[in-house]
């Protein structure tokens, strides 16, 4: 099997390399040299898959794309855990789908009317916003495994070997369960994996290892009454409608394990090497620590090497669409982040690092750490890890370099630009141009300039974006000596055509010219503070405001004419 070491690869402290390592050595002591190795993730549909699930997928997603970098046969296998119950029904959902509370994600209806079910609705974004990540897997759903007969051998010996479960479940449940942290709000039953739910029946049913669902009303809210290892008859009765029905295992397939004895069921049914999760999984009673039990005393397999990872906020104003549940999604940040910029996001850290995915004026400083580290990567004598994250966000093995503009404009002047000229593609492309960033069609800023429109559109508030005057201002009636100096001598220079160094050495240089200096002289602490009252004027007489963006790309976007508009004083009366 080809292998390359931390060592060889970058920071031996790289959290990727480690993790891709401890897989290696637990694909080699399976004793199948060579075999593929399989790094899975899972999901329920149950809601938005929100920025912090995310993290399941790319987490699985950097370990695979590190093992086949290295020539490692591998495969990222995604479980969709839409044959899991339909729990309760959120804020903006008509209340009568409360009747499916109980259902089979995958049996309840779209409400929004848009996918075939309640399940498609909520994976079909997200596995848009995975491939325009570079996110490349094999997608299973567990209501088409369940309901193919695919895991009856796999029921059956669980169901035999319940009292085995049963003793293993029970020594967990005396142990106190770890403190874990907080999901932030909103996110609390989004996208999760379905919570154990072991006591449906008495006596010895009360805690059965499977779970049918009704015949009658397709709900899996059912007691077991009765069980008959001969002929796998097993009878219940539903809680929600009386129905009283037999299934049996022999031949059921519309039911399914319980939570914990079905995680390591799959670890040994899909040979699984690799697989995170939240880190509440790995506390005492947990259903990984649990499952590590059951896979092997019940059957024979090995539990994955395992990461915990925590949870992933939002910061700034975030608009989503009502489907969406209140939670930011992949789909969201994908609107003003870059792919590799949000890859980037997830791979610099460690898994149990928590962090937030900020929507506001953290993004321009965020582009600016994003670029400044480009142009450390370009330098081969810079490599370090951070270096390597960079490497990892920007391309992946099988899908190569993922989009990225040809032509790189700091997102703090695209979005600026983007401000002031409502979103105007033609207009920004000529200032940007203008200031000094060349290029031969709106198309090589893109997708960086769709997102920062779409930024500064949707996700900065109205209050804090520039609104230029439609006329004069009245203040230029009642200018002091000094500001109608300085007007003076910034109109008499301003030329037709604006560039942008020219025009910022004048804006600075105003001030020096109206106390005898030289635009390229170094300014004195009289000429700074005349440079702050000079820049307060123009933003005050050009977009009434105290602030704005940055007076040169300003002046550019308005343009020479409008500027001299908005600035000439009123002829004073003769």
């Amino acid at each position: 099997m080809a292998r390359q070491r931390g060592g060889q690869q970058g920071d031996p402290f790289d959290w990727v390399t480690r993790a891709a390592d401890d897989t290696l050595r637990h694909a080699e002591q399976s004793g199948e040299p060579g075999r593929l190795i399989t790094c899975a993730s899972g999901a329920s549909p149950s809601g938005p898959v929100h920025l912090g699930n995310l993290r399941e997928f790319l987490t699985v997603h950097f370990v695979a794309d590190e093992l086949r970098r290295r020539g490692v046969p591998v495969r990222h296998l995604h479980s969709w855990d839409d044959f899991d119950r339909f729990r309760k029904v959120p804020a903006g959902v008509d209340p009568s789908w409360a009747d499916h509370i109980g259902r089979p994600l995958s049996g309840v209806p779209d409400p929004w009317e848009c996918h075939p079910s309640w399940a498609e609705h909520f994976k079909e974004p997200l596995q848009a916003s995975l491939r325009e990540l570079g996110v490349e897997m094999e997608e299973v759903s567990q209501t088409e495994k369940y309901r193919a007969g695919t895991y009856r051998d796999q029921v059956l010996t669980a169901v035999e070997r319940r009292d085995d479960i049963e003793r293993v479940l029970a020594r967990y449940r005396t142990k106190a369960a770890a403190p874990t942290e907080a999901p932030p709000e909103g996110q609390e039953e989004a996208a999760e994996s379905t919570a154990e739910q072991d006591a449906d029946g008495t006596g010895a049913l009360a805690r059965f290892p499977y779970k049918p669902f009704c015949a009658e009303c397709g709900r899996d809210t059912v007691e077991m009454l009765s069980y008959d290892d001969a002929s796998t008859d097993l009878a219940y009765r539903c809680t929600s409608d009386g129905y009283e029905g037999v299934a049996t295992l022999r031949t059921h397939t519309d039911g399914k394990l319980v939570w914990k004895v079905d995680w390591p069921m799959r670890w040994a049914y899909e040979g699984v090497d690799f697989e995170p999760g939240g880190v509440d999984h790995a506390s005492p009673g947990s259903s990984y620590t649990v499952g590590k039990e059951l896979v092997s005393e019940i059957y024979g397999g090995r539990a994955p090497t395992f990461v915990g990872y925590s949870f992933v906020g939002a910061g700034g104003q975030v608009k989503m669409s009502s489907s969406r549940g209140g939670v930011p999604t992949a789909a969201d940040a994908l609107q003003i982040l870059e792919a590799p910029v949000l890859r980037w996001l997830y791979v610099r850290r460690a898994p149990k690092q928590a962090f937030n995915v900020d929507f506001g004026p953290e993004v321009v400083r965020l582009y600016d750490e994003w670029d400044s580290l480009g142009r450390k990567a370009a330098d081969p004598a810079k490599r370090d890890a951070q270096v390597l994250a960079y490497e990892r966000s920007i391309a992946t093995a099988s899908a190569g370099t993922l989009p990225a503009p040809r032509v790189v404009v700091p997102f703090r002047l695209l979005s600026s630009v983007a401000d002031v000229t409502q979103g105007s593609d033609e207009q920004i492309s000529r200032i940007v141009a203008s200031a000094g960033h060349p290029h031969d069609e709106v198309a090589d800023l893109e997708p960086r300039l769709s997102k920062a429109v779409t930024w500064m559109r949707d996700f900065v508030p109205e209050s804090e974006r520039t609104t230029v005057r439609d006329e004069p201002s009245p203040r230029l009636g009642s200018l002091t000596e000094d500001e109608q100096r300085w007007l003076a001598q910034l109109l008499d220079r301003l030329p037709d055509r604006l560039e942008l160094d020219e025009t910022t050495a004048l804006i600075y240089g105003v001030p020096k010219l109206a106390r005898g200096l030289g635009v390229d002289d170094a300014p004195t602490d009289e000429v700074k503070a005349d440079q702050k009252a000079f820049f307060g004027l123009l933003y005050e007489l050009l977009v009434d405001a105290e602030r704005g963006p940055r007076l040169p790309t300003l002046f550019l976007a308005l343009g020479s004419e409008r500027v001299r508009t908005l600035l000439t004083p009123p002829p004073t009366a003769g």
